[in-house]
């Protein structure tokens, strides 16, 4: 497969990264507005760069787009896709409102066009391995999952410049960006969600959307959880940004948690916590989720194998989150 890259920011380099390393794909271009920018990446692994995202599309003619810009320039690039018959993987925020992404998603159906988001989260080891766990039934009956959100990165007027300074203007922050990757995991691991009760708020005066807050989760099958973030406190970790925080999953069985160097231990009821030991690579991003999700997409486009991200399914996560800001501004549970 060949592929190319759009845009070249902070959280592109560990796309473009591995997407060079990857055997099965052939990264053609690297494009951004920044010529400078695109031609350090596109160099670094012997790729094209472009600054013009519609000449690079018709020159290239890739088989695969990676659209790694800032949500709202992803409408029109997913339009020059479509346009030009290329299949896309899409950074999430899929778009800055549900309308924009539902609009996004059938520009993309109609066109026949195959649309994935990157939403690396579930395909971070420990989630693969807990997920697996499950599956074995080692958990007993499930009785809720709680994640407390703590990357500590979110204090004083500097906040968030270093990496993605756009987070400090985005109006929705917490869970639109980042709560909604443990909404997917969630969804992940116990299925859908029904219904949502949500406090949030800012705590930093220096962005414009919520940085701390909670929200209750109840799922279809019956268990409930919990997502208890707040950007600006800390958690025990070598690397904060490894996990991003602390799980806890609890059923009839006993429990498993994950702590913030990804270590996993399992406390079956009434006995001794045990490690859980399996393999991951701490390379990349979160465990290498980020290469673990193109693999995932390569082997879609050339063995057929099913999509667990699609943009289509996607929006159920951004319908959740915006059932979380309603009921927020409720103080009531919403239905999803």
């Amino acid at each position: 497969m060949r592929v190319a890259v759009v845009g070249a920011g902070y959280f592109a380099q560990f796309q473009i990264e591995a997407w060079a390393r990857h055997e099965g794909a052939t990264l053609a271009a690297v494009c951004d507005l920044d010529p400078d920018k695109a031609g350090a990446a596109a160099g670094t692994h012997g790729a094209e760069a472009w600054s013009d995202v519609e000449a690079m599309l018709q020159t290239v003619k890739p088989d695969l787009l990676d659209i790694a810009t800032p949500p709202a320039s992803h409408l029109p690039l997913v339009r020059l896709a479509v346009e030009n018959g290329i299949h896309c993987v899409c950074q999430k925020p899929l778009a800055p409102t549900l309308a924009e992404a539902e609009e996004i998603v059938k520009t993309a159906t109609d066109a026949g066009i195959t649309l994935i988001v990157h939403e690396n989260f579930r395909f971070q080891p420990w989630y693969r391995e807990i997920k697996r766990q499950i599956d074995s039934g080692r958990l007993g009956d499930l009785y809720q999952v709680s994640f407390r959100l703590r990357p500590g990165d979110g204090q004083g007027p500097d906040a968030y410049l270093a990496r993605q300074p756009y987070f400090q203007d985005m109006p929705r922050f917490l869970m639109h960006e980042t709560g909604i990757h443990l909404i997917d995991v969630f969804r992940y691991l116990l299925g859908e969600v029904d219904a949502v009760f949500a406090d949030l708020r800012r705590l930093n005066p220096a962005i414009s959307g919520e940085d701390a807050g909670q929200v209750l989760f109840r799922f279809a099958a019956g268990p409930r959880g919990l997502f208890d973030g707040n950007r600006l406190a800390g958690h025990s970790a070598a690397n904060p940004r490894l996990t991003m925080g602390e799980l806890l999953l609890e059923g009839s069985a006993g429990s498993i948690s994950l702590d913030g160097d990804g270590g996993l231990t399992w406390l079956p009821l009434g006995g001794e916590p045990e490690p859980i030991r399996y393999e991951w690579r701490n390379e990349n991003f979160g465990g290498d989720c980020v290469y673990a999700l193109q693999d995932h997409v390569v082997r879609h486009f050339t063995d057929g194998a099913e999509i667990e991200n699609p943009a289509a399914d996607y929006l159920t996560n951004m319908r959740i989150v915006e059932a979380a800001y309603r009921a927020a501004e409720a103080g009531a549970w919403i239905a999803v």
